[in-house]
C-alpha cells in the first residue's frame, strides 16, 4: 500500500494529486514535487518492533516510506550495505566513533541504486517503455541495469569526458549512449538535452535530481534508515554527504524527517555537504548566507571528483534547508585531499572508492584541521561509489609495477 496524500512544488507551492503521478510541476518553474506521506495511516502500520521482524533487507524494506508499490519494482539487491566501524581510520584520526556507510556494495557499485530502484518503479507502473537521463556516468548506469532487468530502453546523456568504466557499463546495460560537449558557461549540456529529448520524444525522466523526477529522490533515504538500524537506534552527531546536485543530502534530510515524525529518532545529526573546490557553489552560498535562488552556478566545473561536477545544484533549496535546521555545515576540499582520501580508505580500511566517493572522509579530515569537530563525535562518512568505476585515476598516483622473469631472486619486496 502506498501512503502518499499529495506532492507539493518546492518554487511554487502548487499541489498535486497522488493518483495523478505527476512528473514534474506544470509550470515548468523546476520547482521539485516534494512528497508528502499520510505519516498516521504509516505509524498504524510500521513501528521499530514491526521493521525489527522484517526478513527483507533492501530498500524495499521501508515501503511504507516509499511513493511506489514493491509490485511495479524491479530488484537488484540494491541497499542492505554494511556500515563498518572505521577503527583503523578512526585511530589515525584520532576519532573513536567513525563509521563508514559503504555503498559501493550495490549491485552497479554507487548509491544510485536506491535511487533508481524507486524512478524505474514508477516508471514500470506508468507502463513507460523508454526512459531519459542527464548524468556524470552513476545515475546513467545504474538507470541503465534496471531499465535491462525491466525491458525498458534507456537513453543516457553523459559528459564528454565520462569515464570509460561508466561508458562500459552504460554499454553492456544496453543503453542509448550520447556524449555531450560543455559550450556555454555555468550550462550542464547534458541537463539541456534531456529536456529537449522529454519535450519532442515524450521519455520519461529518471535523472538523480528532484525538478525532473520526484520519485527517484526518496531512495537514498533508505541509506539514513539504515544506519539507525545498524547502530541500534542511537543517536548520531554528523553525517558527511558527498554533494554535486544536492540530491542525496536531500535524501538523507527526508529520511531523517520521516524517522522523526514517525517517533522513531528525537533529534537531527548534523549534515555537512562536501563538495570539490572546482564546483562549490552550494558551499559557497551556504558560507555567504545566501538563499536558493541567489546561487550562481560554477562556470566550468573541474575536479577529479567527476560525480560531483553538476555545474547547478538542482536540489540545493532542499540541502540548504537540511544543513541549516541541522545546524550542518558546507564544506570545499581539494583534489589533493579528495585522492588522499581514496588511499587512506583502502590503506587503512580496505575500500577502495572513486573520488567522488571519497569525498565525505576529505571533508572530515578538513572539518578536524579547521577544528570544527569534536573527535568524541559519532560520525558518519558516505562512501558512494567504487574505484573500479574510475581505475584510471588510481593508476595515475601510482607507477606502472615491475615486469619481472618468473624467478624468486627477481621479487625482492617493495618495501
Amino acid at each position: 500500500m502506498v501512503f502518499v496524500e499529495r506532492l507539493v512544488c518546492s518554487k511554487c507551492s502548487s499541489n498535486y494529486r497522488a493518483e495523478d503521478s505527476p512528473i514534474m510541476c506544470k509550470k515548468r518553474d523546476f520547482g521539485r514535487l516534494d512528497i508528502v506521506y499520510d505519516y498516521a495511516a504509516i505509524s498504524n502500520k510500521f513501528d521499530r518492533t514491526t521493521l525489527e521482524k522484517r526478513e527483507v533487507r533492501d530498500v524495499w524494506r521501508y515501503e511504507e516510506l516509499l511513493p511506489v508499490s514493491s509490485k511495479f519494482s524491479v530488484r537488484l539487491g540494491e541497499g542492505g550495505t554494511p556500515l563498518i566501524h572505521a577503527r583503523r581510520l578512526g585511530e589515525k584520526l584520532g576519532m573513536r566513533n567513525l563509521f563508514l556507510k559503504d555503498e559501493t556494495r550495490n549491485p552497479s557499485a554507487s548509491f544510485k541504486d536506491r535511487a533508481m530502484t524507486v524512478g524505474l518503479a514508477k516508471a514500470s507502473e506508468l507502463q513507460k517503455r523508454d526512459v531519459v537521463i542527464a548524468s556524470s556516468g552513476n545515475a546513467a548506469a545504474s538507470l541503465a541495469a534496471y531499465s535491462a532487468a525491466a525491458g525498458i530502453t534507456c537513453h543516457a546523456f553523459v559528459p564528454q569526458d565520462a569515464s570509460k568504466g561508466k561508458i562500459a557499463q552504460l554499454l553492456l546495460f544496453g543503453a542509448d549512449v550520447l556524449r555531450c560537449k560543455q559550450i556555454k558557461e555555468g550550462e550542464d549540456p547534458t541537463v539541456k538535452m534531456m529536456i529537449s529529448a522529454i519535450d519532442r520524444f515524450g521519455y520519461y525522466p529518471c535523472p538523480s535530481f528532484g525538478p525532473f523526477n520526484p520519485y527517484q529522490v526518496e531512495g537514498p533515504k533508505t541509506i539514513v534508515y539504515e544506519v539507525y538500524e545498524q547502530q541500534n537506534w542511537g543517536n548520531l552527531d554528523l553525517i558527511l554527504v558527498p554533494t554535486g546536485s544536492g540530491c542525496l543530502l536531500t535524501g538523507i534530510w527526508k529520511g531523517l524527517e520521516d524517522f522523526k515524525k514517525l517517533g522513531f529518532i528525537e533529534s537531527y545529526p548534523r549534515l555537512v555537504a562536501v563538495q570539490p573546490k572546482g564546483n562549490s557553489a552550494l558551499v559557497r552560498a551556504v558560507s555567504q548566507g545566501l538563499e536558493f535562488d541567489q546561487i550562481v552556478p560554477e562556470a566550468f566545473p573541474a575536479s577529479v571528483a567527476s560525480g560531483l561536477l553538476d555545474p547547478y545544484p538542482w536540489d540545493g533549496d532542499a540541502a540548504m534547508v537540511a544543513i541549516r535546521k541541522s545546524k550542518g555545515a558546507g564544506i570545499s576540499v581539494s583534489d589533493e585531499e579528495i585522492m588522499k582520501a581514496v588511499k587512506e580508505l583502502a590503506a587503512y580500511e580496505g575500500t577502495f572508492a572513486e573520488p567522488s566517493g571519497a569525498a565525505g572522509l576529505a571533508g572530515l579530515e578538513r572539518m578536524i584541521e579547521d577544528g570544527l569537530i569534536d573527535k568524541n563525535d559519532k560520525a558518519v562518512v558516505l562512501i558512494t561509489g567504487s574505484g573500479l568505476k574510475e581505475p584510471e585515476k588510481v593508476m595515475g598516483m601510482y607507477s606502472e609495477p615491475h615486469l619481472i622473469e618468473p624467478e624468486i631472486e627477481n621479487a625482492q619486496p617493495s618495501r
